[in-house]
């Protein structure tokens, strides 16, 4: 609700505080600093001069933060010419928002990726999407299935890229949309490649809310079938997120042997016949293993542990 407030109400603002920017020649393509100052000093235009500047800062703080991987509140400062309040402010917002994530242990603040749910299209740039676009659409001919790419997201996963059924199936999912960890094929798959602890430490973060009768409620329900998701190679979602719905998904290494991904098909169960899931199972595998393998992955080379480090 609150991105959704952000969203529309300043996207006239910023709109036409770019276009002022461009016309007066400010625009400073790779220097925060020289943003806030343009901004803050008026230079990008006066009738919006207060609501330019608070737009101003957050994308300042956005590039920082991004440029530095891993950065502090007095260092922003330093760094940007704003007050350690300003600054603190606008990150607190942003980290409400999802956004920014601190570190526990050195209180400094990275991005999440949640900004693609802002800029969906810009993976199609992206190595993973367009690696895995050509595999998704292999799938979606064979099965005419819906197919998906699915990201982990602090607690939840974020869809990256999907191939719509033939079938017209209405389903929950979007490039963008998050579901959650605990009641998805894909958000299983991740798990079940994190470091067990780390797998523990995630879902003490959760909601278990439940989305159907199916749903598993608590992280030790969650934490007991991990084991049994990565014996096999594939994780399940047997009506657990959607009624009348089934997903089956496996991982997508890259070339440190990390699991960055979940790709997965979704079918309705009327559709379920005795052979479908081995199927589905053994076409997943193999295209898993292809978009792996396009990423730089070797599954000798591979660590016991290594998954997407919580968020």
């Amino acid at each position: 609700m609150l991105r959704a407030f952000v969203n529309t109400r300043y996207r006239k603002e910023f709109d036409q505080g770019i276009t002022e920017m461009a016309a007066t020649g400010k625009q400073r393509k790779g220097d925060p600093a020289a943003l806030v100052h343009d901004v803050e000093s008026g230079e990008c235009g006066n009738d919006k001069g207060e609501s330019a500047s608070s737009i101003g800062r957050v994308f300042a703080l956005l590039a920082a933060i991004g440029d530095s991987g891993q950065i502090g509140i007095s260092e922003l400062s330093q760094r940007l010419g704003m007050s350690k309040t300003t600054v603190h402010r606008v990150v607190q917002t942003l980290k409400a928002l999802g956004y920014v994530t601190q570190e526990v242990e050195t209180e400094r603040y990275r991005l999440t990726i949640r900004l693609f749910e802002l800029g969906a299209k810009a993976l199609e740039s992206v190595d993973l999407v367009r690696e895995a676009d050509v595999e998704m659409r292999r799938i979606g001919a064979v099965t005419r299935e819906a197919v998906h790419l699915g990201a982990f997201d602090e607690d939840a996963i974020i869809y990256i890229h999907k191939i719509d059924a033939d079938y017209g199936l209405r389903m929950q999912s979007r490039i963008g949309r998050r579901n959650p960890l605990h009641s998805t094929a894909i958000g299983k798959v991740l798990l079940a490649w994190m470091d067990p602890a780390d797998a523990r430490e995630v879902l003490s973060h959760v909601e278990f809310r439940k989305s159907t009768q199916k749903t598993l409620s608590s992280a030790e329900a969650v934490l007991s079938i991990l084991p049994r998701v990565r014996e096999q190679g594939y994780g399940e979602d047997n009506e657990e997120q959607e009624e009348g719905l089934q997903c089956l998904a496996v991982p997508v290494f890259d070339r440190f042997g990390r699991v960055i991904a979940g790709l997965s098909v979704s079918f309705p169960t009327m559709r379920c016949g005795a052979d479908t899931k081995s199927h589905y199972v053994a076409l997943l595998k193999q295209s898993g293993q292809a978009i792996s393998a396009r990423l730089g992955y070797r599954e000798e080379a591979a660590p016991e542990h290594a998954a997407v480090q919580p968020g």
